[in-house]
Parts: C-alpha cells; sequence; structure tokens
C-alpha cells in the first residue's frame, strides 16, 4: 500500500492535496539524495588523512546506508505502479 493511498483508507483521502504530497515527497527525496552526496565527501576527506577515526567512519557509513534505504523507499513511493 503506498504513502497515499494508506492516508486515503483512513478517509483523508478528499482533504489531501495529492499534488502537494508529491511534491513534498520529491523535495524529501532530494534532501536526502544531497545529504548521501554530502556524506561521499566526508567519508572521502576523512580516509585521505591518515590515521582517521575507524568509528566515526564506521557510523557516516550506517548513515550513508540508511540514507540509500530512505532514498529507494521514496523513489518506489513516487513511482506508479506498472503491470506489465
Amino acid at each position: 500500500m503506498t504513502f497515499l493511498l494508506k492516508y486515503q483508507s483512513f478517509g483523508f483521502g478528499k482533504a489531501i492535496n495529492v499534488m502537494e504530497d508529491l511534491d513534498e515527497l520529491r523535495n524529501m527525496l532530494e534532501e536526502l539524495r544531497i545529504e548521501h552526496r554530502d556524506l561521499d565527501d566526508v567519508i572521502a576527506r576523512l580516509t585521505e588523512k591518515a590515521p582517521f577515526d575507524q568509528l566515526q567512519l564506521q557510523r557516516l557509513k550506517k548513515r550513508k546506508l540508511g540514507l540509500k534505504d530512505a532514498i529507494l523507499r521514496l523513489e518506489n513511493e513516487l513511482q506508479p505502479d506498472i503491470i506489465a
């Protein structure tokens, strides 16, 4: 069940402007992509200088992976279900 359909099933379908919801999801997606790219830069800079903090690197990579998962979930929400 998609993000929008969940709200419609609770009776809020008429109150929610679908276009605004889609715009909000797209904005969230773009913000997550920017943060993901920024983490790439931070990780690259951190690993350039030896020695570096392994724990900090591990935490950054874990955050980056979480962002990737969130990006994929939002992309799936924004893509229509097409039955081939």
